[in-house]
This record gives structure tokens, C-alpha cells and sequence, in this order.
């Protein structure tokens, strides 16, 4: 049953990393969580889920016209230095504050969605 539900889980996230950009980490932070993780170890193992699903999902994305690399590659210098502050972070910030600033973040964004 387990099996089952990680396989269903793993499918999940990769459905929902296409479809949304990265939106799989939505998924794979609580289903990690339940494992019994901290907040950290669930989040920084999202990551590490998530990481090959984006670069498959660019190169098909670039593959059929998606985006243009110079488009892309606009962003890339100011998200590198965006994870380097985040990982930071997140070594600073409790779990319970972490696992509630997570909350708050995914609320608003299914908010903002919602709406706009």
C-alpha cells in the first residue's frame, strides 16, 4: 500500500511540475512531511525531487516553442542569488515558523489563482 501511494504521489508531482512550472514542490513537501521529516529535510528534499522533473520539462518546453533561451536566461543570474539567500534562510528559520510561512505561501497562491 505504501509503494502504491509513493508511485502515485511520485506521478502526481510530475504531472503537477508540468502542467504549473515547479508546482510539483506543492505536492512532494507535504508527502515527504508525512514521512515523519522535518520541515527543512522535507523541503530541501523536494528540491532534489523536483530538480530533474524542471530539466526535463524545460528541455520539452524549449523543444516544442515555449520559451527562447534569452528569455529564460534573463532570470537565472537573480534566482541563483535568490536560492543562495533562501537556503540561507532556511537555516535560520524554525521548523514551526517555516512550516507556517509554507502555509500561508501556498494559501495565497491558490487565492491569487483563484482570482486573477
Amino acid at each position: 500500500m505504501r509503494k502504491a501511494k509513493d508511485i502515485l504521489c511520485g506521478f502526481g508531482v510530475g504531472i503537477v511540475n508540468a502542467l504549473f512550472g515547479a508546482g510539483g514542490g506543492m505536492i512532494a513537501v507535504p508527502v515527504i512531511k508525512s514521512k515523519s521529516k522535518s520541515q527543512k529535510e522535507a523541503q530541501a528534499s523536494a528540491v532534489a525531487v523536483i530538480l530533474p522533473l524542471c530539466i526535463l520539462s524545460a528541455v520539452i518546453y524549449y523543444i516544442r516553442g515555449y520559451y527562447t533561451l534569452s528569455e529564460a536566461l534573463k532570470y537565472v543570474p537573480f534566482a541563483l542569488v535568490g536560492a543562495i539567500v533562501g537556503t540561507t534562510l532556511l537555516k535560520k528559520i524554525p521548523d514551526r515558523i517555516l512550516r507556517k510561512i509554507f502555509s500561508l505561501f501556498m494559501l495565497y497562491l491558490g487565492i491569487r489563482m483563484v482570482i486573477k
